[in-house]
């Protein structure tokens, strides 16, 4: 039998599917994902977010990629451009989302690989992301992919009682043209 094909899509080839990221997004945050939701986001909150990077990725300031797993969607990720002035030609690369089920099949390193290649054509200068210190797989993928570790917040994340550092790392485009 041969391995499903992974298949990324930007925003521009993608039809809309907040149910379907809903889904992913819930299921994650409900295993404990850090995802910057302590409980499960509501289907309208995922909507809402989903329609404001679309909006964001049409405009040129965000960039918006989806994974499909033999024909079902099993990753989103995406990228927004700062809206300080003094920032703009940096983006944070806000969140990378793929459904527990397919763990492990090279989607994640896929659709950040994407990003990035989104941002630097894009014309980002700098790509940030911040991930909670305890996601140790994520955080290899991002230092894999050319990010590096420039601070940390310790104990900064909160969950209930739980707390865990908040790692920075960056991607300079300018001096590596990503990876």
């Amino acid at each position: 039998m041969e391995p499903e094909t992974i298949t990324v899509l930007d925003h521009s080839e993608w039809t809309p599917d907040p149910e379907a990221v809903h889904r992913i997004l819930a299921d994650l945050v409900a295993g404990g994902a850090a995802l910057g939701w302590v409980d499960p986001p509501s289907a309208d909150e995922v909507a809402e977010l989903l329609d404001e990077v679309l909006s964001q990725a049409r405009a040129g300031d965000a960039a918006l990629r989806v994974a499909h797993l033999g024909g079902r969607l099993v990753g989103v990720g995406y990228w927004r451009r700062y809206a300080r002035p003094t920032h703009r030609p940096h983006a944070d690369l806000e969140k990378v989302a793929v459904d527990a089920a397919a763990h492990g099949r090279g989607i994640g390193r896929a659709l950040t690989a994407a990003l990035v290649a989104d941002a630097a054509a894009a014309g980002i200068e700098v790509l940030t992301l911040d991930a909670r210190g305890d996601n140790t797989r994520a955080l290899a993928l991002y230092r894999s992919l050319g990010f590096t570790e420039y601070g940390r917040l310790p104990d900064f994340v909160a969950v209930g009682e739980r707390r865990y550092d908040k790692v920075f790392h960056m991607n300079d485009l300018r001096t590596r043209g990503g990876q």
